[in-house]
């Protein structure tokens, strides 16, 4: 066999310099697609609450991270795959979080890694979410804190006591909730309902109002429920606004746990007995981890069923208050399975103010004169079952009923208007008020008769 020693000697000799250049545009792509394959941390945000601190990580795509934590001293690190960032952690502020700030680095890997040093020890978790109708892709790390404290019994069972209603504002921090027309977030809504039930109840003697989440910030559903418990709440209302795809829907609803929940959570709870200690009764009052299943299974069934029966007398009471202020929904009380109702000892409501939903609806409930009118239409049916029904030890048991409150016109209040949210007649208030007519004026002290 002949060979072409020319032929040879082209194919061994060094490429010509254009043919070079043209063979290694591929190589060359490939490792520039690498780089720009790195997904950007577009910026952080921080979501302080009094237990725990969120941080949030907005990403331009989703990513593979990995975290673990580190003592002496007390830090967080979250590695993040292919990713790169351009924010500035010196911009980012830690003030009252258990954070103190945050460090970045490049792993030879080609990972981000975060370093974020802390105040104190947490325990920390991460997970990814996808994109919504307000963020893209995210991290979000949570750093949670030290439990509370909790108060002993003889602490809070003290003849005379105030009645406690937690108020749990949904969703908050990075959760908005449902989006109304014009920027309208349901948490900013449902917080202002909150807070405006707050200051009512809070001004009725015998009655004592709980923020579960007291800024904008998020707590877990359970979270809010324990919450309630270790104050010993004698009522939990979860505050929403109701949201659907068809714009036209309206009118609020009123939502207990639902048979079938209690069911689940009745089991739920006896496969954690052993780690719960106190599940009846509220904080510190009945231990199930004593009790054999058969025992225990009796006691937490007879628990939920007082319960839920017990919110569901709630509810009727507030019912007919909320639907002389906004059209209903359904007109009884609802029952489903939602987490924040699974309380086995404390009557538990969740009520959907309205449609964010819906133009006309979103309007009202960002108004606040609808928002002074729900929160005392809700408060007046709280009120109605709570002097029917007065826990043990509370002042307004002592008393035998209701005790009289009093009330601050305020601008844009008519009397009527009054006589509604607090559940009284117009006649009744121009009585016990010994007014000549109905005409009232701004900054006039009110007296409100027993409903």
């Amino acid at each position: 066999m002949r060979v072409n020693i020319t032929v040879v000697r082209a194919l061994l000799a060094p490429l010509p310099v254009t043919r070079r250049l043209l063979l290694s545009l591929p190589l060359m792509f490939l490792f520039c697609s690498s780089a720009l394959a790195d997904t950007r941390v577009e910026q952080v945000r921080v979501w302080p609450s009094p237990l725990n601190t969120r941080i949030v990580f907005d990403l331009a795509g989703p990513v593979d991270h990995s975290l673990f934590e580190l003592q002496s001293p007390d830090r967080v690190v979250v590695d993040i795959a292919e990713a790169s960032t351009g924010f500035d952690p010196e911009q980012l502020d830690f003030e009252r979080t258990l954070a103190q700030g945050i460090r970045l680095g490049r792993r030879d890997d080609g990972s981000l890694r975060v370093v974020v040093d802390l105040r104190e020890p947490v325990r920390a978790r991460s997970f990814t979410l996808e994109p919504n109708d307000t963020y893209g892709h995210r991290l979000v790390l949570d750093l949670e804190g030290e439990e509370p404290v909790v108060r002993t019994l003889q602490q809070v069972a003290d003849d005379n006591r105030d009645i406690i209603i937690a108020l749990d504002a949904g969703h908050g921090g990075e959760d908005p909730g449902a989006l109304g027309p014009d920027g309208l977030l349901e948490k900013n809504v449902v917080m202002d309902i909150a807070r405006t039930m707050q200051a009512l109840i809070d001004a009725t003697p015998g009655y004592r109002a709980l923020m579960v989440r007291e800024g904008d910030y998020y707590i877990a559903l359970r979270d809010r429920t324990e919450i309630a418990r270790q104050a010993r709440a004698d009522a939990f209302i979860s505050i929403h606004a109701d949201a659907f795809d068809q714009p036209q829907v309206n009118g609020a609803s009123l939502y207990a746990l639902s048979e079938r929940g209690a069911t689940s959570e009745r089991a739920s709870y006896l496969a954690q007995k052993e780690n719960r200690a106190d599940l009846i009764g509220g904080v510190g009052e009945l231990s199930l981890r004593d009790k054999d299943d058969v025992l225990a299974s009796v006691l937490l069934d007879l628990s939920m069923t007082a319960t839920l029966d017990s919110s569901l007398r709630l509810g009727a009471a507030i019912i007919p208050r909320m639907g002389g202020v906004t059209r209903m929904h359904k007109k009884g009380v609802e029952q489903a399975g939602f987490v924040v109702l699974k309380s086995p000892d404390m009557p538990s409501l969740l009520i959907e103010t309205g449609f964010i939903s819906n133009p006309q609806e979103a309007r009202r409930l960002a108004s606040t004169s609808f928002q002074r009118n729900m929160a005392a239409a809700i408060f007046s049916g709280i009120r109605e079952y709570f002097e029917n029904h007065p826990p043990d030890g509370t002042l307004i048991a002592a008393r035998g009923g209701a005790l009289e409150r009093a009330y601050v016109v305020q601008a844009g209040d008519t009397l009527s208007e009054i006589a509604l949210r607090f559940g009284v007649s117009t006649s009744s208030l121009v009585s016990f008020n010994n007014l000549s007519n109905s005409v009232i004026r701004v900054g006039q002290n009110l007296r409100i008769p027993s409903s």
